[in-house]
C-alpha cells in the first residue's frame, strides 16, 4: 500500500454517479418519447424517473462533500449534474402542463421528444468520455470522446430549435384560440429543455477544457 494511502480518505466514483443519472435521465427522455406517441401512462414513468435522478443528485451533492479530490472540477460537477436535473424536471412540468391543459401530444412534440431523448444520449456519452480520460492516459490534450459527445448533443438541440420555429410559425393559422395557447406552451415548455440540455454540454467542454 502507497503512503498516501494513510492520510487520503476514500475518493467516491462521483464521475460514476454522474453517468447513473443520466442513465436515469435517457429512461426519462425515452417516457417523454412514448407519452409523445400516445401512451398515458409513460406520464408517470416520466415522474418516477424524476424523483429518481433526484435521489441521484443528492447521492452526488453528498460524495461531492466528503470528496478529498474529485477527478473533475467539484464545481462542474455539481453544475452538470444539476442542470441535466433541471432537464428531466422539465420535462415532467411539460406533461404535467399538457395534462392540466388537456392537450393531447402531436407529431411536432414527438419530434421534439425524440431529440430531446437523443441529446440526452450524447450526454450521458460524454459523461462516459470524461471517466474515460481520468481513468488513462489520453494523447488528446482534452477528452475529444467527451467533447465530440457533448457537441452531438448541441446540434440535437439546434435540429429542435428549427422545429420549434416552424411549428410555432405554423400555429399563426391557428383559429382556435385554445389550441393556439396550449400548443404554444407545450412547445416553448419543449424548447427550453432543449436549451437547457446545452448548458450542459457547454459545462462539459468547460470541465473538459479545465482538466486539458
Amino acid at each position: 500500500m502507497k503512503l498516501s494511502r494513510w492520510f487520503l480518505p476514500e475518493t467516491p466514483d462521483v464521475l460514476g454517479m454522474l453517468v447513473a443519472q443520466s442513465k436515469v435521465s435517457i429512461e426519462g427522455m425515452e417516457a417523454l418519447i412514448r407519452w409523445a406517441r400516445g401512451d398515458d401512462d409513460a406520464a408517470d414513468d416520466v415522474r418516477d424517473c424524476e424523483h429518481r435522478a433526484d435521489q441521484h443528485k443528492r447521492e452526488l451533492r453528498f460524495a461531492l462533500r466528503s470528496s478529498f479530490l474529485t477527478p473533475v472540477d467539484a464545481e462542474d460537477l455539481y453544475a452538470m449534474s444539476e442542470r441535466l436535473d433541471a432537464a428531466l424536471n422539465q420535462a415532467k412540468d411539460a406533461v404535467r402542463e399538457a395534462e392540466v391543459m388537456g392537450m393531447a401530444p402531436g407529431a411536432a412534440e414527438l419530434e421534439m421528444a425524440g431529440l430531446i431523448a437523443e441529446g440526452t444520449r450524447h450526454l450521458a456519452e460524454a459523461f462516459e468520455g470524461l471517466a474515460e480520460a481520468e481513468g488513462g492516459a489520453s494523447a488528446a490534450p482534452i477528452p475529444r470522446r467527451a467533447t465530440d459527445c457533448a457537441d452531438s448533443a448541441i446540434k440535437c438541440q439546434r435540429k429542435l430549435e428549427r422545429v420549434y420555429r416552424a411549428e410555432m410559425s405554423g400555429l399563426l393559422d391557428e383559429e382556435d384560440l385554445r389550441e393556439l395557447m396550449g400548443r404554444r406552451e407545450l412547445y416553448r415548455r419543449l424548447a427550453r429543455i432543449g436549451d437547457t440540455l446545452v448548458e450542459v454540454a457547454e459545462r462539459v467542454w468547460y470541465a473538459a477544457v479545465k482538466e486539458g
